[in-house]
């Protein structure tokens, strides 16, 4: 088990946005955190990466508990995360966010700025162009290239998909499922469907900071009421 999650809770102020959250992710899986917007998707992957604290609960990673623990301890021990902001430097290039990223994690590993290149071409195409000055679509390249020069053992990605038009998502579905192929953990936050019904294996649905429902990607699919009441915009 390369992450297991047991009943989380998690709150901002006096409000109680995860209840007894429990997922687990498989070391080499990819798994997806499903729900509309505001059912506490994003609070249960920053409670993983230590950047909100849960209250209650336990956060093993590779059998560590990892529950109060500062954001950048879970990274230096393997844990590489892509905010929904993406929180790329604006005034550096496209080569100093990806180089910045591997020197401040300290791991060498598969992942050099050659294969992040490979794998996102355009990314080469402006090694030298700001971050500014990326459309949307290549900063979340760019984000999920970062993510990668850590060379973590598990990758957080939330919301991959949002904002892209169609194109880029399929493009953006075949790359996911390169990095699954090199052996990689995903956990990723997302509310389409069809996109995580090409990468991922199982799936959990949040409602109201809770899991209501866990299945096979497959089985989730095929389930068009479970669609439908949780899902369905």
């Amino acid at each position: 088990m390369m992450l297991q999650v047991e009943t989380m809770n998690t709150f901002y102020g006096k409000s109680h946005i995860l209840q007894d959250v429990s997922f687990s992710v498989d070391k080499g899986e990819v798994v997806a955190l499903l729900g509309r917007n505001g059912v506490g998707k994003t609070t249960s992957l920053r409670s993983v990466m230590g950047l909100t604290t849960p209250r209650s609960g336990t956060i093993r990673f590779k059998g560590v508990d990892m529950r109060g623990k500062p954001a950048y301890a879970i990274s230096k021990a393997g844990m590489a995360y892509m905010p929904d902001d993406l929180r790329i430097f604006p005034d550096l290039t496209c080569e100093e966010n990806l180089e910045i990223a591997r020197r401040l994690s300290g791991r060498d590993g598969h992942w050099t700025r050659e294969r992040v290149e490979a794998l996102f071409p355009v990314l080469g195409e402006r090694r030298k162009q700001l971050g500014i000055l990326l459309s949307g679509g290549e900063k979340k390249m760019l984000g999920m290239g970062r993510a990668l020069m850590a060379n973590p053992d598990m990758v957080l990605l939330d919301e991959p998909s949002e904002g892209l038009a169609p194109l880029i998502v399929d493009n953006l579905a075949r790359v996911i499922e390169e990095i699954r192929d090199t052996g990689m953990t995903i956990l990723l936050a997302d509310q389409n469907l069809k996109f995580c019904r090409r990468v991922c294996a199982r799936g959990y649905i949040l409602e109201k900071g809770c899991i209501v429902h866990t299945d096979s990607i497959a089985a989730i699919w095929d389930n068009e009421s479970i669609i439908k009441q949780y899902l369905a915009l």
